[in-house]
């Protein structure tokens, strides 16, 4: 008599990976929040950061910049301008994750949240006009508060993936908050902690779109430590190392030559000092480094992942320390400097990508398997 046919389990359908559109503009949000520091870099660096000298307006009278503002006048307007652009590229994905996981029915509450905003601005504004005073802070702020409110509602709301959905709200308001950041770095002359606070926050938007993109590609499942302790206890050095080495950086350019406007203060800071104190951290942070390379690099099947993106890390690390060593020993040329900004914040992404990918998920499986399609899920049998 022959066995019993058993039947064949169906298979379990498991969130995956997000494609499309999402994706492209996921990577366009990427690179915008990368290029507005080198454009905000070439601001300061070139000595138009008052090329427009009000906010939000480039004059009392005029919105964009006029003839007699010369070159530093369209250096500093094209980096306001390219805000608009970013802010447009975070929306856009706010609105992709949004249909993404909760449907297009999810979507109107957050856009009556963003008309509730530009109504409140659009109000702000015009009775700044008719009372003759300044109402460009107050109708960024409302525009701020809707933004979070959305945020709030949206995140308790989500369904699924609500990971992704807090990060794309965090780019969104971010971006909405620099502008603010941007507008009284101009009403306070450049004050450094100031700018140097509108590049930290800069750097973070990178780093949060750098982990939307990671995240993206990796199914939504529950995940479990991928290395032994000694590495993710390197691993956290090397972000500890990482953030003190841009902190100090930023305290040496604050004292620096590149103000952003000849009649801009400076720290006050010893600049020389400074700029031994920076490279302390960052050959720290090289070491480190090495040893997560190393670390990665001895469980790669277990973590493929890892390892690419610690020696991606590694090599963004050489390529800065000679940046660094070039600029400090031949005056601080613009363009060099530039570079080192931007850099860092490319540093910065790849530091994030080593972290997150310090986990794995908890059926065994790593990042890299299995491969799906550009949309939504994979199939995997019981």
């Amino acid at each position: 008599m022959s066995a019993p046919a058993t039947a064949t389990p169906r298979p379990r359908r498991l969130p995956g990976r997000i494609g499309g559109p999402l994706r492209v503009f996921a990577w366009l949000s990427f690179l915008a929040e990368v290029l507005i520091i080198g454009t905000g870099g070439a601001v300061r660096l070139t000595g138009s950061g008052l090329g427009c000298p009000t906010w939000p307006r480039c004059t009392a009278d005029s919105i964009v910049p006029t003839p007699e503002m010369g070159i530093h006048g369209v250096i500093e307007f094209g980096n306001r301008t390219l805000t608009g652009l970013v802010g447009i590229l975070a929306l856009a994905v706010v609105i992709g994750i949004i249909v993404r996981t909760g449907g297009r029915r999810a979507l109107p509450p957050t856009l009556w949240f963003a008309l509730g905003g530009i109504i409140g601005a659009g109000a702000a504004v015009a009775l700044g006009v008719a009372l003759d005073i300044p109402a460009g802070p107050l109708a960024n702020g409302i525009l701020l508060v809707a933004v979070i409110a959305a945020a709030v509602r949206s995140v308790r709301t989500t369904p699924t993936r609500r990971d992704l959905v807090v990060l794309a709200w965090l780019v969104l308001i971010g971006v909405v908050a620099q502008a603010l950041v941007g507008g009284i770095t101009v009403l306070t002359g450049l004050n450094p902690f100031i700018v140097g606070f509108h590049y930290v926050v800069s750097v973070g938007l990178v780093c949060i779109t750098a982990a939307f993109l990671v995240r993206m590609n990796r199914p939504d499942l529950p995940r479990v430590s991928a290395v032994a302790p000694w590495l993710r206890w390197t691993a956290r050095g090397a972000v500890l190392a990482l953030v003190v080495t841009i902190v100090f950086g930023i305290l040496t350019t604050g004292a620096g030559p590149h103000s952003g406007d000849p009649d801009a203060g400076r720290s006050g800071f010893d600049a020389e000092l400074l700029e031994h104190i920076h490279a302390w951290p960052s050959y720290l942070l090289f070491a480190l480094t090495i040893a997560l390379v190393v670390g990665a690099w001895r469980q790669r099947e277990l973590t493929p992942l890892l390892a690419r993106w610690s020696i991606a890390l590694l090599a963004a690390e050489l390529v800065q320390i000679a940046v660094g060593l070039f600029q400090a020993r031949n005056g601080l040329p613009i363009l060099a400097v530039g570079v080192h900004m931007v850099l860092a914040a490319l540093t910065a992404a790849a530091m994030t990508a080593v972290v997150l990918h310090l986990s794995r998920p908890a059926n065994g499986l790593p990042d890299a398997e299995p491969r799906v399609a550009a949309d939504d899920h994979v199939e995997v049998r019981a």
